[in-house]
């Protein structure tokens, strides 16, 4: 007998966020501090049977940068990618306040505390990618960091994507970079890409707003911090969407690919039928192999 929830959205998402947040946590090969803050950490996971040079994949972790959510619930999908060849490096940083999930892999119930910390969270995701070159050799050494693939879910799509784009914040930030990052490229995983079009959707429920600070700052800071206003980057670009997602719906994905059209860029849209928002990064759903595909086609 068919399934009757099987073609209900809210049925599907339910299960397909159980399925993800059903393995059990990864331990790394190695963890390294990028900072003295306990959330400025990096775990390093080594490719499985490959002693060669292999290309790394720095990792994002989402949860709508609040504090509950951490990066062990990435850690099968960072094991996944190092079981398919990649160096992996999982990145850590500071977000909102609330009750952490300390490690569980599995999100805990909360009252939507604030989301992120400006400046914080990027100020760590700045600091993290500029001390990955050094902390790799010494973790991995098989990893080969000119061969760099930055990925992320979620609110780590964004800042996947806003790491990538550093080189084209405004003047006078002091995360801009001088000079394009040395990436191979960046696979964006249901991303919060379009920060405005986010907030007109009421994606994460406030928590774009309250990563920039609030109201009063959300449009003098989004220059800063929104991959859509930070268009064109000349860095590979593709995005990642399940069609059916109902946490950042795919209007988000399409508004970003828009901007960076009208700005000259061509960014790529893998677009995922009847997939909703986990399974891009549970390893026990066909949408994940596509991930490492799209990954792969940049990194090697």
């Amino acid at each position: 007998m068919p399934d009757p929830g099987a073609h209900d959205p809210v049925v599907r998402d339910a299960a397909e966020t159980e399925s993800a947040f059903s393995h059990p946590v990864v331990p790394p090969d190695a963890t390294a501090a990028y900072g003295d803050h306990p959330d400025q950490v990096i775990d390093f996971y080594a490719p499985r049977g490959n002693q060669e040079r292999v290309p790394l994949v720095v990792v994002f972790h989402g949860g709508a940068w609040r504090a509950r959510y951490d990066r062990a619930h990435m850690t099968p999908f960072a094991d996944f990618l190092a079981r398919r060849g990649f160096a992996v490096a999982n990145v850590e940083y500071r977000r909102g306040p609330g009750l952490p999930h300390q490690g569980t892999g599995t999100p805990q119930p909360d009252d939507r505390p604030a989301a992120g910390r400006w400046p914080e969270t990027f100020d760590d995701v700045a600091a993290a990618m500029d001390a990955l070159p050094a902390l790799v050799t010494a973790a991995v050494p098989q990893a080969d960091a000119r061969r760099i693939v930055v990925t992320g879910h979620s609110a780590g799509g964004h800042l996947a994507l806003w790491a990538s784009s550093r080189h084209v914040l405004p003047e006078g930030s002091p995360w801009r970079l001088p000079q394009p990052p040395p990436l191979r490229g960046v696979v964006a995983l249901a991303p919060i890409a379009d920060l405005a079009r986010a907030v007109e959707l009421d994606v994460c429920g406030g928590a774009i707003v309250q990563l920039l600070g609030g109201d009063e700052h959300f449009a003098e800071r989004r220059a800063s911090a929104d991959p859509a206003a930070l268009l064109p980057t000349g860095i590979a670009t593709a995005v990642v969407q399940g069609r059916t997602d109902l946490t950042v719906p795919y209007e988000v994905a399409e508004a970003y690919v828009d901007a960076a059209a009208k700005a000259g860029e061509t960014v790529g849209l893998t677009v995922l039928p009847d997939v909703g928002h986990f399974p891009l990064i549970d390893p026990a759903a066909d949408a994940c192999a596509v991930v490492a595909e799209e990954i792969a086609q940049l990194a090697w």
